[in-house]
């Protein structure tokens, strides 16, 4: 994967539940911002400020057994003598921003403008929910909110044709939305 640019699947693809949080083993974030484990544990000792609690931690023996046993790709770990440590989506986002290799910098770009983009995406919902005439102001919200969630969405598709349809219910009155949008290619 090294200096292929991220993309969601491939982070939620490494994303795994330990402690009821849903985090990345350090080896995963490794791959995923193209650097050796050893230098994502050294600019977290490094930085030991940056990393409060709740933003990573150590995963014990009997966790480290569990993610060996339950994914195939973490079985080297079986046989390692340190044990992984578990960055938490705050800690991955403090770690984008002290990582200093081009992927890292792309994938901070790429997280950044995504949350952007969703933040953008409520605002729009939040203003559309307010709206009460049903009229233009509601369907340019409708449009927006469609558009941003296809920008979201449907980047990782590998398709010719992304259609995007929402659907949202004011208690009594329901209104749909299909965006459809076609390669350029075509």
């Amino acid at each position: 994967m090294k200096n292929d640019i991220i993309t969601t699947n491939d982070v939620e693809s490494k994303v795994i539940s330990i402690r009821g949080q849903h985090v990345l083993i350090d080896r995963d974030v490794a791959e995923l911002y193209g650097v050796e484990t050893k230098h994502i544990n050294q600019a977290v000792k490094n930085n030991l400020d940056k990393f409060p609690e709740g933003y990573l931690f150590e995963l014990d023996e009997i966790e480290k057994s569990e993610v060996v046993k339950n994914f195939d790709r973490l079985k080297a770990l079986k046989f390692s003598s340190v044990t992984p440590t578990a960055f938490t989506e705050r800690g991955l986002y403090m770690l984008a921003t002290i990582l200093k290799s081009k992927q890292a910098v792309q994938t901070t770009i790429a997280i950044i403008d995504t949350f952007t983009k969703v933040r953008q995406m409520a605002r729009t919902m939040e203003a559309l929910q307010q709206t009460e005439d049903g009229g233009e102001v509601q369907r340019t919200l409708l449009q927006k909110t469609g558009e941003i969630l296809a920008d979201v969405v449907g980047n990782n598709l590998a398709t010719t044709t992304t259609e995007t349809q929402i659907e949202l219910n004011f208690a009594i009155v329901k209104i749909t939305h299909k965006i459809i949008r076609k390669n350029d290619d075509e």
